[in-house]
């Protein structure tokens, strides 16, 4: 049987190769334009100026932004959507997202519940999920790890056009030690086997390397690393490092060589200051980075995915979880705030993520307003969206601002978004690649 497979797979590319190159009778008719979109509102934030310009105006057509401003011609036979006092926006982008797991109040009963759902059944909810948070006004998302590739399916769906939601960045399994915070529960090991190299658990530089090859083979479009402990897991202390310097090393030069970025959860500070210096793209929550740390963030461009919506959050449940867990929320909660506050004032370059799972899908606009709430400028908390995780995902070319010539990604606000950030939260229409999602009757 394998050699005849291997015949098989040898001749198939030839037979693709011939088919590629038979010329075709007749080339075939392009397809019509389709009438354009026009969205009118009293302001709009074009996501790069950091300014409001009155009245807003957007043309669409055939999936992608043809004309911005008050002064740009609109086409005949187009269809006018009028939506008044509102703020048209840039589709939120949202870098740190878990859409392929469930959220659930009571901690030990999703536990359970996720413990007996096969991985077809938990693709359904991972479309639910999907959807409500394209509802939110999210129109491009990183999801940064998920058990038995969830969300390389859903985002293959996505595309296919067979289910809804943003457009997805996924990393497969998240990569992180034994006993880890990427690693399963302490299971007893007769009952549950132990996860290896291809569920994102490795132990030694080979091992991590053939965990990064592993993900990026099965469809990974970024690599997530647990480069310290983390808060919602109950085996291990939230700041210790859980990577070694040469572990970093493997992970960072086998996933660069392949053209990955690596995303690095760490509320440890001296995790994260290994994670900068090994060459990571971004530090995910960041607890406990002290201004040495962030100064070094900021002298190599490393973003800070600050996820602040999280970190009230679990502040606010910590007496609902397991009594380690609870620690751990209330000790991490108390820190954020000081470390927000101080990348602030140093300049580190933020990105919106709100590592959605942790709190129900589709709030995740709560993270503007959370971010507000500690210092942040309006105008700079949604350009953490629009210019900060844009570039940080390397989709800026494509999406993230309202300019002719990228998808028309957009979201409606009610009223002026800068005096009222927290407009976002509740979007009266919301736009994917020039489809409308929600509003816009």
């Amino acid at each position: 049987m394998k050699l005849r497979f291997a015949a098989l797979s040898a001749g198939l590319p030839m037979a693709l190769a011939g088919h590629a190159q038979a010329p075709q009778a007749t080339a075939p008719a392009s397809a019509p334009p389709t009438a354009a979109i026009v969205l009118k509102a009293a302001h709009l934030f074009d996501g790069r100026s950091g300014r409001l310009s009155e009245p807003g105006l957007v043309v669409v057509q055939d999936g992608r932004i043809t004309g911005v401003g008050a002064g740009v011609g609109v086409p005949a036979g187009s269809r006018v959507i009028d939506l008044g006092d509102a703020t048209l926006l840039p589709g939120f982008i949202d870098a740190h997202v878990h859409i392929a797991d469930d959220h659930n109040d009571n901690w030990a009963q999703g536990f359970y519940d996720n413990m007996l759902r096969f991985p077809v059944e938990q693709s359904f909810h991972a479309a639910r999920n999907a959807r409500a948070t394209l509802e939110a006004g999210v129109t491009t998302a990183r999801n940064v790890g998920a058990p038995d590739f969830v969300d390389v399916a859903l985002r293959n769906a996505i595309n296919a056009g067979i289910t809804e939601g943003p457009r997805l960045l996924v990393a497969g399994h998240a990569i992180g030690s034994t006993g880890g915070h990427c690693d399963s529960s302490p299971f007893p090991p007769d009952r549950v086997k132990p996860a290896g190299p291809l569920e994102g658990v490795c132990n030694g530089p080979e091992e991590c390397r053939l965990a990064v090859r592993q993900q990026m083979k099965f469809g990974a479009d970024v690599i997530k690393i647990c480069a310290s402990g983390g808060v919602l897991s109950e085996s291990d202390p939230v700041d210790v490092p859980q990577l070694t310097p040469d572990e970093l090393h493997a992970v960072m030069t086998e996933a660069h060589a392949w053209g990955r970025k690596v995303a690095a959860h760490s509320h440890g500070d001296l995790a994260a200051k290994l994670a900068v210096e090994a060459g990571v793209d971004s530090i995910e929550h960041g607890s406990f980075l002290q201004p040495a740390t962030l100064q070094l963030m900021k002298q190599k461009g490393v973003y800070l995915v600050p996820t602040r919506m999280t970190q009230v959050w679990v502040f606010d449940k910590a007496a609902t979880y397991p009594p380690k867990i609870g620690a751990k929320a209330r000790a991490a909660g108390l820190a954020h705030e000081a470390m927000f506050r101080n990348a602030l004032r140093i300049g580190v370059p933020i990105a919106f993520g709100t590592d959605a799972a942790v709190y129900p899908h589709g709030l995740n606009a709560q993270e503007f307003g959370d971010m507000v709430d500690l210092g942040m400028a309006p105008s700079a908390a949604l350009l953490s969206s629009s210019q900060g995780a844009a570039k940080l995902l390397g989709v800026d070319a494509e999406t993230g601002t309202l300019e002719a010539g990228k998808y028309a990604d957009v979201v409606a606000v009610p009223g002026n978004v800068l005096e009222n950030i927290r407009a976002t939260e509740h979007p009266t229409l919301v736009m994917k690649q020039g489809v409308i999602v929600r509003g816009g009757e």
